[in-house]
């Protein structure tokens, strides 16, 4: 009886209905008496048990009433079933927790804090947790956390002289002090609503970064409509970054500075000054239109608008003049400048995707971006990635990306820009070049989450790996471990 009375209670009539049932709940009340625990017992047996009872036990009139009471509840629960059928599935069934795991290096002659030269060995290991919570049917709060450690020869040179004094100081050699290291920790919540029908979306998200030298404070929202039957979708998102610099000029352009080794030719008096701003502001809109294009074909077009000012220079990148003298310790150049850019900076990325469902084992993914910049870059970015389904459980997923961009129109190599610009830069991320990306994937998915770690059931786990390759030298890799996690 408890069971289909916790079925009644749970569920939701429309008053229509339980103005119907009234005179049968008034009826139950008026029953002669209530089950004892032992009369409980029998229904337990009469129900489950094939009317196996025994006569001592109960009597007929109450077997009856019970009878009566079991056909009502019985409807009941058939009037609830029927208007269960318009249940409102939940956005998101159950909380979900993603484990990511990344290790990044990379090698490099073209270090920016040198001046265009010296190492750019980089190693990063990455963790983020995001976590996925259903407050209600319409309702969906991520929080994502994580830190980065990196260790970086180039950063390290910030200050060359903090290691080991008796090691020849080298813009290709990393010192061991403590610039060499840092970590940087973000934080991003988002909320997600989802309307009735659910082709209205609205989000509302937060962004919190902070390392040694730079802290960055993020807000944005965003609207997606879905129409034509779900075929086509419409979303905008905007977003606004409020960074600030604790800026780190290298070692020999700070006050105060003198070493007894300095070698050249007459005084190491660089005519630098710091700068006078120190925040930099982000606010991009994006607007993406996709649409599905038959039974196999999908595609969507996107257009992003991108608008910087503050100090968008980073003031710890050493510039090397043509038209001043060069002064040295031991191989390592001192500074004449740091690097001086713009303080605004507009930028235009248009871009679409393309997939084609082959079969039910293969899809291709293709992509293609455009991109321009009121600097003087312009870069062209196209991808491929293939899944290829390996059974129910396995997906392998092969990928290609190539990119190319022309220079902007402040970059200089090593000693070639002269010290009456306005502006420079030694940074390679500036310079013209071309990259290619490969990668490969494999992902292990389970819908029934048969393994069980605590509370939590393995719904997926997916291994990357990509090597990049650009045409000034550098190479890196990335490797890439992440898990899902559905509680029960």
């Amino acid at each position: 009886m408890k069971k289909y009375l916790s079925t009644m209670l749970r569920c939701n009539c429309r008053q229509r209905e339980m103005n119907v049932l009234r005179p049968i709940f008034k009826f139950i009340v008026r029953l002669p008496r209530v089950p004892t625990a032992e009369d409980l017992v029998v229904v337990v047996d009469v129900t489950s048990l094939g009317g196996q009872y025994t006569k001592n036990t109960t009597n007929f009139s109450f077997l009856k009433e019970t009878a009566l009471l079991f056909a009502l509840l019985t409807c009941f629960w058939a009037v609830g079933q029927e208007e269960d059928t318009s249940y409102k599935k939940r956005v998101l069934e159950a909380s979900e927790v993603n484990l990511v795991f990344s290790y990044y290096g990379q090698k490099g002659d073209h270090a920016a804090v040198s001046g265009g030269e010296g190492t750019e060995k980089l190693t990063d290991a990455a963790s983020s947790i995001i976590v996925q919570l259903p407050l209600n049917p319409d309702d969906v709060l991520t929080v994502d956390v994580g830190i980065s450690a990196y260790t970086s020869a180039s950063s390290s040179n910030v200050n060359p002289l903090d290691g080991d004094p008796s090691q020849i100081v080298s813009p290709f050699s990393a010192s061991s002090g403590a610039s060499r290291s840092d970590q940087l920790v973000h934080f991003n919540p988002s909320l997600e609503h989802s309307s009735e029908d659910r082709n209205k979306i609205w989000n509302i998200n937060a962004y919190i970064a902070s390392e040694y030298d730079y802290f960055s404070l993020g807000i944005g929202g965003g609207y997606t409509y879905a129409f034509n039957e779900k075929n086509t979708e419409l979303s905008l998102n905007g977003k606004l970054y409020f960074d600030k610099w604790n800026p780190q000029y290298p070692i020999e352009l700070r006050a105060g500075f003198f070493d007894n080794r300095i070698l050249g030719s007459g005084n190491y008096e660089p005519s630098f000054t710091a700068f006078d701003k120190e925040n930099r502001n982000s606010y991009s809109l994006s607007l993406a239109i996709s649409q599905i294009l038959g039974k196999r074909l999908q595609g969507s077009v996107f257009m992003d608008v991108v608008m910087q000012n503050g100090l968008l220079s980073t003031p710890f990148q050493r510039v090397y003049f043509r038209d001043t003298n060069d002064f040295f310790i031991d191989d390592f150049q001192l500074a004449d400048d740091v690097e001086h850019l713009p303080d605004s900076r507009f930028k235009i990325p248009i871009g679409a995707r393309l997939n084609y469902y082959l079969n039910d084992a293969v899809v291709l993914r293709s992509y293609y971006r455009y991109y321009a910049d009121d600097w003087g870059i312009s870069a062209h970015t196209a991808s491929l990635e293939v899944p290829v389904k390996l059974g129910d459980s396995f997906t392998l997923y092969p990928t290609y990306r190539f990119y190319s961009q022309t220079k902007a129109d402040y970059f200089y190599e090593k000693e070639t820009a002269l010290s009456t610009y306005d502006f420079y830069s030694s940074d390679y991320d500036l310079s013209k070049y071309t990259a290619h990306q490969y990668g490969v994937g494999v992902q292990y998915k389970d819908i029934f989450t048969k393994t069980r770690v605590f509370m939590f059931g393995l719904k997926a786990i997916q291994l990357r790996f990509s090597k990049y390759d650009r045409s000034d030298g550098l190479g890196a890799f990335i490797t890439t471990l992440g898990t899902t996690f559905i509680a029960d």
